[in-house]
């Protein structure tokens, strides 16, 4: 009946001269607002306009939604008219998304706010999406508030069923495409923990692919939520990760590097899964230092400790002590060099006295190595190379290979 309905409706648009290709709406703001109209009836009107394909038409969308609004309070409990009226709304929005209407982004949110899937269990997400992703379309931009306030509620809800579950995660696909379009840095933050949320993977995919769109440079926004003790390692490790991604000038990641190494070693937890998310999340922290630099002397005691707590470890990692040594030889600042000397000399020690095995033989090469690429002129590295190449207890192999770091500092 409805598609009959429709069918007819349509011949008779047809007969009245084309309107919608000529623009004039005002037949079918007539006929939308008839105060007998059904939602279903008002529906078919809508589902014909839409079917045309018409442009610029922004303001009929813009009327037809105030009204519709306005008559929500008749739906009561008619579940045919609520699923008319959702459908309405979301053609609405749709159409006012495409025109990029901005006088409606207030109307929007009003839809947006009704149909909340906090306020009632029979929303079922879709309109709240289509009015959200439409807000951002028409660059409502007032309303950035209340959204990044909406998606924190949803990140802080559990769900206590699938379908609770897949309503919510309609509207949080709502707010995350408005954010995105916004490209407003408050919105970094709900979306990043959308990304790590307890969401289905499409839905974190869909906030992880957003985040590089919001903010070019978010690297106050990653710090804290680094160091904030309240989130786990495997938040920390996946913040900083997304800093990876992001547009932000050398200078920016080298600063979030140095609070990822940091936070590294200052987090304390007994579960070993997170130790391991803490150690990925250093040795990545360490290398982009050595590729963009330090941005404060921070860095070095902490550099520091990843070299020797690693080396008087029985489960050594030496991916974490060659990326450290590598950051070092990169750096090349006094500070760096400094370092390198006092590993050597503490090296040059236990070759001396002992214990020295396959771990200090294979380190001892790395350090050589790493000082050789600092460029220093340091009297007291030049001395302690000499040193070496003069004391017997080294191997031969051992001296050729302070010899080369000699030659590639020109002593």
């Amino acid at each position: 009946m409805d598609v009959m309905k429709r069918i007819f409706i349509f011949i008779v648009f047809c007969f009245i001269g084309m309107t919608i290709s000529a623009q004039d709406m005002s037949y079918y703001t007539r006929e939308y607002m008839k105060p007998e109209g059904s939602f279903k009836e008002r529906l078919v009107i809508l589902e014909t306009i839409s079917d045309a394909g018409t442009t610029g038409i922004g303001a009929f969308y813009h009327e037809a939604l105030k009204y519709l609004y306005t008559r929500l309070p008749d739906i009561g409990n008619n579940r045919d008219e609520q699923e008319a009226a959702e459908r309405s709304v979301i053609i609405l929005c749709r159409g006012l998304g495409a025109e990029k209407h901005t006088e409606a982004a207030g109307d929007l949110w009003q839809i947006a706010d009704y149909f909340d899937v906090f306020n009632s269990s029979t929303n079922d997400g879709n309109a709240m999406q289509a009015a959200l992703i439409a807000l951002g379309q028409v660059n409502g931009r007032d309303f950035i508030p209340h959204i990044v306030q909406r998606l924190n509620e949803y990140n802080s809800q559990t769900f206590s069923n699938a379908e609770t579950r897949r309503r919510y995660q309609t509207a949080v696909v709502g707010c995350v495409n408005a954010l995105e379009n916004f490209q407003d840095i408050t919105g970094f933050r709900p979306v990043f923990f959308v990304s790590v949320g307890r969401y289905d993977a499409p839905i974190r995919q869909i906030a992880s692919d957003a985040l590089p769109n919001i903010a070019d440079d978010p690297g106050e926004i990653i710090s804290v939520i680094i160091q904030d003790p309240s989130n786990n390692p495997h938040v920390k490790f996946e913040a900083w990760n997304q800093m990876l991604k992001t547009r932000a000038p050398d200078s920016s990641k080298a600063k979030a590097a140095a609070v990822a190494l940091a936070t590294g070693w200052s987090f304390s937890t007994s579960d070993r899964n997170m130790q391991e998310r803490l150690r990925d999340m250093r040795k990545s922290a360490i290398d982009t230092i050595r590729l963009y630099g330090v941005t404060d002397n921070s860095v070095y005691p902490n550099l520091e400790r990843s070299y020797l707590t690693n080396f008087n470890n029985i489960t050594t990692d030496y991916d974490e002590i060659m990326l450290t040594l590598n950051a070092l030889g990169a750096i090349g600042s006094d500070e760096a060099v400094g370092l390198l000397l006092r590993f050597l000399r503490e090296l040059h020690s236990r070759r001396i006295t002992g214990p020295w095995g396959n771990k200090e033989r294979r380190i001892f090469e790395w350090v050589l190595s790493c000082i050789g690429t600092t460029g220093t002129s340091s009297s007291d590295v030049r001395l302690l190379l000499v040193t070496i190449q003069n004391t017997d207890n080294y191997t031969s192999q051992e001296k050729i290979w302070a010899k080369n770091t000699s030659n590639a500092l020109g002593f």
